[in-house]
């Protein structure tokens, strides 16, 4: 018998546990494998009707959902004939966002704003969803949704005085540079703790619903914020009172250094796990112009008939850094992005549009010329209020605004010793 407990006692020591932590399928040095992408061909996805229930979605899920193939033709259901003037806005808008985009990133460089965050090879997933929403519906954005504003034609220089912060900045200084807040546009104050904005946009849906309005709402979050409680939370209450409401992840595989297996997208696609919420969940190949506005179409369409919340990842890829104080070749290949499967999203749509005989290479390069002119001219205008290396920033006497209806005394006090 003593032999017998010292055999069993001796096994277990053997079996010793081990702690798994998910790895990127790419270093510094070393190709990334992008087979764990697991693409389908385009236009490959069945479209469902838009009562569709959750559980009947799953191979939607687990699938990709693209229009465009690889020789910018448009295949299968999910292919729109969508108009010659959106495509045009769609193309221009993305156009405008990258532009945009790289004149920031400059002008932090410059040390004229402290702090940058471009939305490069994403484009397309927050432009074509503002092309496929109406006005009144309210989005609840992330840091990398300036297409949102952009698409909806906000002026630039509005948006530059909050990234400089100057004496014309709307938010008089109160938030990071990109954290805007132009709720009349259907943007939503932005925080920089992503995963709030979910059960935000799902509060938003069902008060809407409570009030017998028409206006959904739609959040947007990385592949990283889907580790954080909130989304979860957000997720039982959106399928459980059938919120009108667009649940956007997009994937673009790094939450700053840490690839999106940690956040529990390795071996299973993160759409599915919505379907465990009982959500009608697709995943999308993010950087296809026409299957996001397709999509993000019959979402819409989907909350507006009372059938509930619609969870899309959108696959694609953060193509820069993750902001300007991040440096990405210190964890992942340098050419990533030049080799990601699924291309850039800009390239895509003008071929699709060169194809059906709409645009030409002339008229891009025409439309880029013309943004560059736009772009700079509106960072003239924006700079004459003032920007960080200027120094003229905003007031600081703004600190004491529009907190207190009437200013107790102590502050009052403050604000004299500080003689603003």
């Amino acid at each position: 018998m003593g032999e017998k407990i010292h055999e069993i006692f001796t096994t277990m020591t053997k079996e010793k546990l081990q702690f798994y932590v998910p790895e990127p399928p790419g270093r510094p040095g070393h190709e990334t494998d992008f087979s764990y992408l697991r693409l389908q061909p385009a236009g490959a996805a069945r479209k469902p009707p838009i009562n569709v229930t959750g559980y009947d979605t799953r191979d939607l899920a687990t699938g990709l959902i693209r229009v465009l193939d690889d020789d910018s033709q448009a295949q299968g259901p999910w292919a729109e004939e969508l108009s010659e003037d959106l495509l045009v806005k769609g193309l221009t808008a993305m156009i405008r966002t990258r532009i945009f985009d790289a004149r920031m990133q400059i002008a932090q460089r410059q040390k004229k704003t402290s702090f940058y965050m471009q939305s490069l090879g994403e484009e397309a997933i927050s432009v074509a969803q503002a092309l496929a929403l109406r006005d009144g519906d309210m989005h609840f954005p992330s840091y990398r949704q300036q297409g949102l504003l952009i698409a909806r034609d906000y002026p630039l220089v509005e948006m530059m005085c909050q990234i400089f912060s100057n004496d014309k900045d709307p938010l008089k200084g109160r938030q990071l540079p990109v954290l805007y807040s132009v709720p009349e546009m259907g943007f939503f104050t932005l925080s920089g703790n992503l995963a709030t904005q979910f059960p935000q946009a799902v509060g938003f849906a069902m008060a809407s619903a409570i009030k017998g309005d028409s206006r959904i709402a739609a959040a947007w979050i990385g592949d990283g914020a889907t580790a954080e409680s909130d989304y979860q939370n957000a997720l039982t209450f959106a399928h459980v009172y059938r919120a009108p409401v667009i649940l956007n992840v997009i994937n673009n595989q790094w939450a700053i250094s840490t690839f999106q297996g940690v956040a529990g997208g390795e071996g299973i696609t993160l759409a599915a796990r919505g379907i465990g919420s009982g959500l009608a969940s697709l995943r999308v190949d993010g950087n296809d112009f026409l299957a996001v506005h397709a999509v993000s179409s019959w979402a819409a369409r989907r909350a507006r008939a009372n059938h509930g919340a619609t969870l899309i990842e959108w696959v694609s890829y953060r193509a820069g850094p993750h902001s300007t104080s991040d440096d990405p070749s210190k964890y992942r290949p340098a050419d990533d992005w030049a080799r990601f499967p699924l291309g850039d999203p800009i390239v895509r749509l003008k071929d699709y549009m060169i194809k059906r005989g709409i645009w030409s290479e002339e008229k891009h390069h025409d439309a880029q010329k013309a943004v560059e002119k736009e772009v700079v001219a509106a960072q003239k205008a924006a700079e004459q209020h003032g920007t960080l290396a200027s120094g003229r920033t905003t007031s600081a006497a703004t600190m004491f605004e529009d907190v207190y209806k009437e200013l107790p005394p102590h502050l009052r006090q403050q604000r004299q010793e500080m003689g603003v």
